[in-house]
């Protein structure tokens, strides 16, 4: 929202400048310049592991930019009194903020979503783990993208006839599975015998299913 109302401002102002001081712009946007390269310097090295933090980061650069920007506007203004320079400079202000915000939505909205893993494909997983010994069948999966490094696993896993003594095995050698082929460490499983598993149940989701 921030960068629209930015654009929007900078657009009527280039139909309608207005007398800018430029020395004043100049002295406040440097005090912020500083202000903003130091707390970027502190986010740095967090932003590489937490969406969170990237935000601040981000936020922090851009804060820095536009004080540059405004730096170099207020410097043109002084000099050879283009006002038209402010406007200007606001629209690449704003353009940047727009870019960072789309470039880092996406994966924000598949975690707050529930969202699949955008590199893991479900029915690779699901045939991975029906293929294991002692698995009879997989169902009302849900693989979500737990938080930006962490994808998760539910679902529940029908035991062959005959093996329940095995089932703790046979959990191992699922999570085993999940996490050496699809590096996938957060599980929740629920364990079924053969003679009450679920019955007619999707294979994703729980949509409607009879016991």
């Amino acid at each position: 929202m921030l960068g629209l109302y930015l654009a929007y401002e900078a657009v009527i102002r280039l139909f309608n400048p207005s007398d800018v001081a430029g020395w004043t712009v100049v002295i406040i946007a440097g005090n912020a310049l500083m202000v903003d390269l130091a707390t970027a310097a502190l986010t740095f090295a967090m932003s590489q592991d937490s969406q969170n933090i990237r935000a601040a980061f981000l936020h922090n650069l851009a804060d820095a930019a536009g004080s540059v920007g405004v730096i170099i506007a207020g410097t043109a203004i002084i000099l050879f009194g283009w006002n038209i320079v402010d406007p200007l400079v606001a629209l690449l202000i704003a353009g940047y903020i727009l870019w960072t915000s789309l470039s880092e939505i996406g994966g924000v909205i598949r975690v707050l979503m529930l969202g699949s893993p955008p590199d893991i494909v479900t029915d690779d997983v699901l045939d991975q783990l029906a293929g294991l010994d002692g698995v009879a069948d997989i169902h009302h999966a849900h693989l979500r993208q737990m938080d930006e490094h962490q994808p998760a696993l539910q679902a529940h896993v029908t035991i062959a006839p005959g093996r329940w003594s095995e089932a703790d095995a046979i959990k191992d050698r699922i999570k085993t599975a999940l996490a050496d082929h699809f590096n996938i460490h957060h599980t929740t499983l629920e364990l079924e015998c053969a003679r009450h598993a679920c019955t007619r149940a999707n294979r994703v989701g729980h949509d409607a299913p009879t016991t």
